[in-house]
């Protein structure tokens, strides 16, 4: 791990010396190097029985690290490409098994601790430009610098994260830098598209205006569920994903709300026939067929209510007839929150959240995992069912800079995997971000 992460961190320094920027009107090309560590320790927890995909009930500690190397470049007019290697190592508590909303949104269930390295993303993206009023697009992450008009229509194609475009929230959707639980990154009963490590193949298009955007995603689906080989039958595998956003500013403060609607189209397996042809045994990879859809929606709303200090809130459903294929096994979920910037307290970098989540299952999902049935994240082996509530609170601290952050974190959770005859679970972390 330690010599991946010094290879990236020189490799990063090598090239920003030698790549050239032009001005902020029109900055050619860019490079910017993230790392991320979050260390989370369980105490014991209380739980009368176990299944094959239960949270463990001994005390553990776990450790995750992601380092990434972004970088982009212009191409032509309204042209841009960007390219991310990745390494990432580690584990989630109980290798990421027995909580539907997961404490750390760096973890998935990629089935090892070994270091590997991967693309995350490499995409195209093509912006076509009309009108007058321009913003002014700062040097960032996969963003290049310059000015960019507020009415466009643009086209990404390649590989990269849904989360990049869709779902967001200035408040709460990057576990590497604000809340780290997963229901908290995207809306949680979203199931979207995404290899065993977030990514996915596939298309967006983008209108954008100056108080809206509409943007509309095709993209791929992996043969098995949280797998990473895309499926040949696109016309039989396939999701799309509609969201409209709506951006504006009330008593001088901004706010926005977002409506996603999905629907996912594959081999998936049926919770009620899995059930029915096995009562005491449900399996439902046994009952996958093509044909098969999940659909759903989700809302995400912020308001900021002073310069410092602003208010976020996600409501999210879905079908939940058939298995979660991609993200996690929630079909419903709820959450809320605050996040305070340190100005009062004269660290104006730094800030502090709180948020609450609700998570549920619809009646198959928690039927099938009452009679003994297992997805890819939770099962205990039977199932006293009660909603899973999480809260989570943290601090993040500008050690340097702004780039090193340090970030403790504690999340309580009260029926881990919906099941109230287990837990409740106190999770305590600390992340390290660094940013360059």
């Amino acid at each position: 791990m330690k010599k991946y992460t010094f290879t990236f961190i020189l490799l990063i320094a090598l090239l920003n010396c030698v790549i050239a920027q032009d001005t902020l009107k029109h900055q050619r090309s860019n490079l910017h190097f993230q790392q991320t560590i979050i260390t989370q320790y369980k105490p014991a927890i209380i739980a009368p029985y176990s299944g094959k995909n239960s949270l463990s009930v001994k005390d553990e500690t776990q450790s995750s690290i992601t380092s990434t190397l972004f970088g982009g470049t212009r191409l032509w007019k309204g042209a841009e490409a960007y390219f991310n290697p990745e390494i990432s190592g580690g584990a989630g508590l109980s290798q990421t098994l027995g909580v539907a909303g997961f404490p750390n949104g760096e973890t998935f269930r990629v089935g090892g601790v070994q270091n590997k390295i991967y693309i995350a993303r490499l995409y195209f993206k093509q912006t076509f430009e009309w009108g007058t009023e321009k913003d002014t697009i700062e040097d960032d992450i996969n963003q290049l610098a310059g000015l960019k008009s507020k009415r466009y229509f643009s086209l990404v194609i390649g590989k990269f994260g849904m989360a990049d475009f869709f779902d967001n929230n200035s408040l709460s959707h990057d576990p590497r830098s604000q809340f780290m639980n997963w229901a908290l990154m995207d809306n949680g009963a979203w199931d979207y598209p995404a290899n065993t490590r977030g990514y996915v193949l596939g298309a967006t298009a983008e209108l954008g205006q100056p108080d809206w955007t509409l943007r509309f995603a095709l993209t791929l689906v992996t043969t098995q569920a949280n797998q990473s080989v895309w499926d040949a039958k696109i016309a039989d595998a396939n999701t799309q994903t509609l969201e409209f956003e709506k951006r504006y500013i009330i008593g001088g403060n901004k706010g926005a709300f977002r409506i996603l609607t999905f629907l996912n189209n594959g081999k998936f397996g049926n919770y009620k026939l899995a059930l029915a042809q096995n009562p005491s045994a449900p399996d439902i990879d046994s009952t996958q067929h093509y044909g098969r859809h999940k659909y759903g929606f989700g809302i995400n709303a912020e308001q900021y209510l002073s310069r410092d200090f602003g208010v976020f809130a996600k409501a999210s459903y879905n079908d939940g007839h058939t298995e979660t294929w991609f993200f996690t096994e929630i079909d419903r979920s709820f959450s809320f929150g605050a996040v305070l910037k340190g100005n009062s307290w004269k660290r104006a970098d730094d800030e502090l959240g709180l948020a609450f989540i609700a998570n549920g299952l619809s009646a198959d999902h928690r039927a099938y995992l009452a009679a003994g049935g297992y997805g890819f994240i939770i099962g205990d082996g039977q199932l006293n069912y009660s909603t899973e509530l999480i809260a989570e609170l943290y601090y993040k601290i500008n050690a340097f800079q702004k780039k090193i952050w340090l970030s403790p974190d504690y999340q309580f959770i009260l029926h881990p995997a919906y099941n109230a005859d287990r837990g409740p679970v106190n999770v305590f972390g600390l992340r390290a971000h660094v940013e360059f």
